[in-house]
């Protein structure tokens, strides 16, 4: 028993066939009260729904569904529009109150629920992330949490650090990366649910930040690890990559200003321009430098298209707003991934563009509000 009562387990998946199997395998072993769990395939092109069939009939998944401890049930969308709406559908339709949100390429162990559970029942916390390590060596962290740099993007906590030497303790966190996260089911679909105009990257960022902004809480809890594998063909980047996908700087591009203009304060949006201006030149720059100037710059003028509903969007949250930029943001030093080759130059540039991002946050924090 997890004192949370019943559980659903909501599946995000596309395309995800060469996973399904020891994902569906791992979510046969998970303990607790387990009310169903949902698959949710976002109109996949490959044999997802065989591979879900399969598990679906399989003795592990029989006998649970004998012992009433959470069958298998599918749901079929009609058109992949990115995992925002996919997760939403599971969200609204799970008879829960708490949802256990699971992206296909994920492996859970079988305490998962358990561990994120204990943190679900404190005050005021409404998310709970367990720690990813990489599927490929598990030694090595990839999601712990993070925070929100004032610039829009999300700084990672631990990200490609060692799991040895790291925090097992449970804490607050500013940020969570949906990839697994155990849900309170009505206090996400109230502040609207995963927006699904970002299609995929910043959307965790975007959620986060609505939540607290509203006064909750969101949660990590480092000894729940779960295994993160290969992550959206030509979207994620990883060790092993070629190159930093070209998909990924026009979403990067586009997704990173509407996720600021739909949430920060006016008086945050011109106080930190500076800021936010040097860090568009930067990417710029490496855009340039990889060859990807045009993702970069279609997905500046697709951001054009999505201004009406970052205005409307934006005055949804002020209603309900009670925490202000001055809390919810900070300057941490950026996360870049170090799959990402440096030259020396490149190295010294990106120590003091950290440098002035943190000298200017300093200089107007305390002009930003806090409600």
């Amino acid at each position: 028993m997890t004192g949370l009562g019943p559980v659903t387990v909501c599946v995000t998946n596309y395309n995800g066939a060469a996973f399904l199997g020891a994902c569906l395998a791992a979510l046969a072993g998970l303990r607790g009260e387990v009310a169903e769990v949902l698959f949710v395939d976002n109109a996949s092109t490959d044999d997802s729904i065989a591979r879900f069939q399969d598990a679906s009939e399989s003795p592990a998944w029989a006998s649970r569904a004998r012992a009433g401890r959470g069958a298998l049930s599918l749901l079929q969308l009609p058109a992949n529009e990115g995992p925002c709406p996919a997760r939403n559908a599971g969200l609204q339709r799970a008879a829960t109150a708490w949802v256990l949100q699971v992206d296909s390429d994920v492996l859970v162990r079988p305490d998962t629920l358990e561990l994120l559970a204990a943190q679900a029942l404190l005050p005021g916390v409404v998310a709970v992330q367990p720690r990813a390590v990489l599927a490929s060596d598990p030694s090595v962290i990839h999601y712990d949490g993070g925070t929100i740099h004032y610039t829009g993007m999300l700084c990672l906590d631990r990200l490609m650090g060692a799991v040895a030497g790291a925090s097992t303790q449970p804490a607050d966190v500013d940020a969570v990366i949906s990839m697994a996260l155990l849900l309170d089911r009505q206090a996400v679909l109230d502040a609207g649910g995963y927006d699904p105009a970002f299609f995929i990257l910043f959307e965790d960022s975007d959620l986060s930040y609505r939540l607290r902004a509203r006064g909750l809480r969101l949660r990590r809890v480092p000894a729940a690890i779960v295994l993160h594998r290969e992550g959206t063909a030509g979207i994620s980047f990883r060790p092993g990559a070629p190159a930093y996908p070209k998909r990924r700087a026009f979403l990067h591009a586009r997704n990173r200003g509407y996720f600021v203009l739909k949430n920060y304060a006016w008086s945050t949006l011109i106080l930190t321009l500076p800021g936010r201006a040097l860090y568009a030149l930067v990417y710029l720059l490496f855009s340039l430098s990889r060859g990807m100037a045009g993702s970069y710059l279609r997905g500046r003028l697709d951001l054009l298209r999505l201004v009406p509903r970052a205005l409307a969007q934006r005055r949804l949250l002020a209603g309900r707003r009670v925490r202000g930029d001055a809390l919810l943001l900070g300057a941490a030093d950026l996360t870049l991934s170090p799959v990402i080759v440096r030259s020396r130059l490149e190295a010294r540039v990106e120590k003091a563009f950290n440098v002035a991002l943190r000298a200017w946050w300093r200089t107007v924090r305390w002009m930003l509000p806090e409600a």
